[in-house]
């Protein structure tokens, strides 16, 4: 069940996933995940190879985003309160959604099941989804002209 209110806990865990994302070996790995935008499900499998050179950062990310949105979803902290100020994990679901359904059924049934939930199941999640949705867009013809 989830919180009613956000709390001083709340208010701790968001400053701890904060502080963590902000740790030199994690920065890095998010500026290179940030720059990954997948045309087709071809480029993103490639990069799940371990062998491929950003495959450590795609994993760090993507694990630490489940991590924290698990914390949203299992209630341990106040959903909108996080999701307010946590939009950048929606954004790498939002790009490697398209993929989601077969990445499950090739690789693992559980991936980013979290993130999918604050996705769908917070409004401010949902509001940023559709705004990521239209921001990539314009990205996507901008970079096509």
């Amino acid at each position: 069940m989830s919180k009613q209110h956000p709390d001083h806990h709340d208010a701790e865990l968001m400053l701890k996933c904060y502080d963590l994302r902000r740790e030199d070996l994690m920065r890095k790995s998010r500026d290179i995940v940030s720059s990954f935008s997948p045309k087709n499900y071809e480029e993103l499998i490639t990069v799940m190879n371990p062998q491929h050179p950003m495959n450590a950062a795609f994993r760090q990310v993507t694990s630490y985003w489940e991590m924290v949105f698990g914390m949203v979803k299992h209630g341990i902290v106040h959903p909108e309160f996080f999701v307010e100020s946590n939009a950048e994990g929606l954004f790498v679901y939002t790009k490697i959604e398209p993929y989601l359904d077969q990445i499950r059924k090739d690789f693992s049934p559980y991936a980013l099941q979290n993130a999918e939930w604050v996705a769908k199941n917070t409004t401010t999640g949902k509001a940023y989804v559709e705004r990521i949705k239209v921001y990539l867009q314009k990205m996507a013809e901008a970079a096509a002209k």
